[in-house]
């Protein structure tokens, strides 16, 4: 679900290939004000969490 802190990421870090299958990729940030970033995605009913960043990702600024 799409929330202020919760959302698709864009552009080439938009999607995730996982067995031949592609995936929307998602940002959420744990805390509205804050740099840190977790990223992942959702097959069926599991989420699966590709990276955790501390700080804002240099890939997305």
């Amino acid at each position: 679900m799409r929330t202020p802190t919760n959302y698709p990421m864009r552009d080439d870090l938009a999607t995730v290939t996982r067995g031949g299958e592609v995936h929307q990729r998602w940002q959420h940030k744990p805390t509205l004000k804050g740099s840190a970033r977790i990223w992942f995605f959702v097959e069926d009913r599991t989420v699966y969490l590709e990276q955790v960043h501390t700080s804002h990702p240099n890939e997305t600024k």
